[in-house]
């Protein structure tokens, strides 16, 4: 299975930061790990020039993780940088991680709307202290903040006020700073982290191994749970795993679909057994709720979906996205409100329109999910999945589907 794009874009980073360098195997091959692995060695060398001291541009196209990561390594590091992307990074905040960054005592201005990329950040060592930001952000603003707080003078205290979502994309980047020593603490809804330097836990032909990706993986749980028989392995995934999406193993159980573990990946089979309603909280995993809604309407099992608020403010709007979509089938989503929708199949049928992928690859891979009932579903812009998964219309074609490129 295609490797982790958020434990890669971590890994990256923390790679940037250690003084004692370190390969980093099976990396993401997904174009948002690419480019964040570009700007980084792209701003070494600079720094390393005679020019360091003059400004430069870095383009993360549409690479919210990477465009959240960068800032805050960015602000942590010496050199003059700004930072843009694409019209439709544009038009995602960066707000509360910027006033963060500013808190700290970094100079970052906005050089268009405020609030919103692209940023101008004059970087150097950060003094650290203390910041309290609302819980139910995007974790990548989080992670970003304490990717970096063991370079700063004072270290790092996060207090969240309320309750806080994506707690395992949190958790997932302590669990890797403490890979390479360092360690970051919990107190009750505080985490803190003192001044310390990444460097290796280990002997010095010492590797980061990558694990595959759960996000990916929830995909072929999809066409798992659509079909009649499954008797399917997924290499490169593990039990003790630190992605969040991991929990996929356990939803799918609702599905229909059980999950045997090996030493070198899952083994997918079906039982059967008929569930009449699915509600679940996705606070914790969002970027697996397109995945759920397409599978439950396609089953035509009612469904409430909540802890829905990130969606809102990723590529696209997810939610207003897939209401769109799933219509085209019959799939009938109703908005509850800014968290929360529920699923249900009034009537399904065959696609009566191309399906639109708002420039968003986890819409384009959900949905492609619709070919286990449907001939002939016409996905229109597939090389988003670039973004996370390259290989996934390839990886389809060896599982026996029949994907061609339709010229207009």
């Amino acid at each position: 299975l295609t490797a982790s794009k958020s434990e890669s874009n971590r890994a990256l980073i923390i790679q940037a930061l250690s003084t004692e360098k370190f390969p980093i195997q099976n990396l993401a091959a997904a174009q948002d790990t690419e480019t964040l692995q570009q700007i980084l060695a792209a701003d070494h060398l600079h720094l390393q020039s005679a020019q360091s001291k003059e400004e430069r541009t870095y383009d993360v196209g549409p690479a919210g993780t990477t465009m959240r990561f960068l800032t805050a390594y960015f602000a942590a590091t010496p050199g003059k940088r700004i930072l843009t992307g694409s019209e439709r990074m544009k038009q995602r905040p960066i707000g509360i991680l910027v006033d963060a960054l500013r808190k700290l005592g970094r100079k970052i201005a906005y050089l268009e709307e405020e609030g919103y990329p692209p940023l101008q950040i004059e970087g150097k060592t950060l003094k650290g202290g203390e910041i309290e930001i609302v819980g139910n952000i995007s974790s990548q603003f989080i992670s970003a903040l304490l990717l970096v707080s063991p370079a700063l003078q004072n270290g790092l205290v996060i207090h969240f006020k309320g309750e806080i979502t994506s707690r395992p994309y949190i958790n997932m980047t302590l669990k890797m700073m403490e890979e390479f020593d360092v360690v970051g603490t919990w107190h009750d809804n505080s985490i803190s982290v003192s001044a310390q330097k990444y460097h290796l836990n280990g002997d010095e032909d010492y590797a980061y191994m990558v694990e595959g990706d759960w996000s990916a993986a929830s995909y072929w749980y999809a066409f798992a749970a659509l079909a009649d028989e499954v008797d399917f392995t997924i290499k490169g995934l593990k039990n003790a795993s630190l992605q969040g999406d991991s929990i996929v193993s356990e939803l799918f159980n609702f599905f229909n679909v059980t999950t045997t573990y090996a030493d070198d990946g899952i083994h997918l089979k079906k039982k059967d057994v008929k569930n009449e309603h699915f509600g679940f909280d996705f606070s914790d995993c969002p970027d697996i709720a397109q995945t759920l809604a397409v599978v439950s309407g396609l089953l035509n099992i009612p469904s409430y979906f909540n802890g829905l608020h990130t969606l809102r403010i990723k590529e696209t709007d997810r939610v207003s996205a897939l209401k769109k979509e799933l219509a085209k089938i019959g799939v009938e989503v109703e908005i509850i409100d800014d968290s929360s929708m529920q699923v249900t199949t009034p009537n399904l049928h065959a696609p009566t329109a191309p399906i639109k992928t708002y420039d968003d690859h986890r819409m384009a891979m959900a949905l492609a999910a619709i070919a286990m009932r449907y001939n002939d579903v016409l996905i229109e812009h597939p090389e988003v999945v670039r973004k996370s998964y390259p290989d996934f219309w390839k990886d389809l074609k060896k599982t026996g589907f029949v994907v061609k490129e339709v010229k207009k």
